[in-house]
């Protein structure tokens, strides 16, 4: 029988070396792994078409361009199209109704604000409400009721004032609480500005930019100011403010065609 032979001691103090252990690559989650416009398509079931048209809209962020036609995109502009597609198709909301409220979500109110805004919603009464999301109306029969062309129905879901759904009886309807903007379309149609004279209902862009714009200043003016009061105090006010901002606002519009047609004639 044979004796092992006994490895020579190290040195005192000396630590043996051992070899240096593979370091393990992290597989990147699928959540961070660039995405092509092709694989961003594949995720969200949405057309290329429409995600350019969301970029262009300003609904979503750009890629990070990498080349003259190649951008990538992250987990962020999934949730975003997501965002948009349920607000757009379950809850019958408007494109530019959908920007304005993410703009207004991108200018990052503090969470103690969001929760005021929250609360204050809950204390708003029956008639400052909205009708409900699932309230529809035939928007073929409304039209043609209120003298609205095909192209110009077309038209307003087009530039995203209205939204165009199809029921499952096969009529195209929209949510009830945008009727108005039908209404009033066939309005201005009768009132004569027609087709022939230039007039689309792209048109409405101009009024629409101003008002949202005009809530921003007026959600940040709220915050800002009386976020300490009670949030049913905060609903009555807000209640009784909103009719005098409107009112304030035509007769405004109202003075400001006076005073052009005054000076009209008159000796420069």
């Amino acid at each position: 029988m044979t004796l092992r032979e006994r490895p020579e001691p190290k040195p005192k103090g000396e630590r043996a070396v051992e070899a240096p252990r593979a370091e393990k690559k992290r597989a990147p989650k699928p959540h961070d792994v660039p995405l092509k416009m092709k694989d961003l398509v594949a995720r969200t079931g949405v057309p290329r078409q429409v995600i350019h048209f969301y970029i262009q809209q300003g609904l979503l962020p750009e890629g990070k361009k990498t080349g003259r036609n190649m951008a990538f995109y992250d987990q962020s502009h999934v949730e975003r199209i997501e965002l948009v597609r349920k607000l757009q198709h379950e809850r019958f909301l408007p494109l530019k109704v959908i920007k304005a409220m993410l703009d207004q979500t991108d200018e990052s109110f503090s969470p103690a604000q969001k929760r005021l805004l929250s609360e204050v919603k809950g204390h708003l009464s029956g008639a400052s409400a909205l009708l409900p999301d699932e309230a529809t109306v035939d928007a073929d029969a409304l039209a043609k009721a209120r003298g609205i062309t095909e192209v110009d129905l077309e038209e307003l879901a087009k530039s995203g004032f209205i939204v165009l759904n199809r029921a499952p009886s096969g009529e195209r309807t929209i949510a009830s609480r945008d009727a108005w903007i039908i209404d009033l379309w066939g309005e201005f149609r009768a009132a004569g500005l027609t087709k022939e004279l230039g007039f689309t209902p792209q048109d409405l862009a101009i009024f629409e930019d101003f008002v949202s714009q005009l809530f921003r200043a007026e959600v940040r003016m709220l915050t800002d100011r009386v976020s300490h009061l009670p949030p049913q105090v905060l609903a009555t006010m807000v209640e009784r403010a909103m009719p005098l901002v409107n009112t304030l606002i035509t007769r405004w519009h109202m003075g400001k065609a006076h005073a052009i047609f005054a000076t009209l004639g008159e000796p420069t």
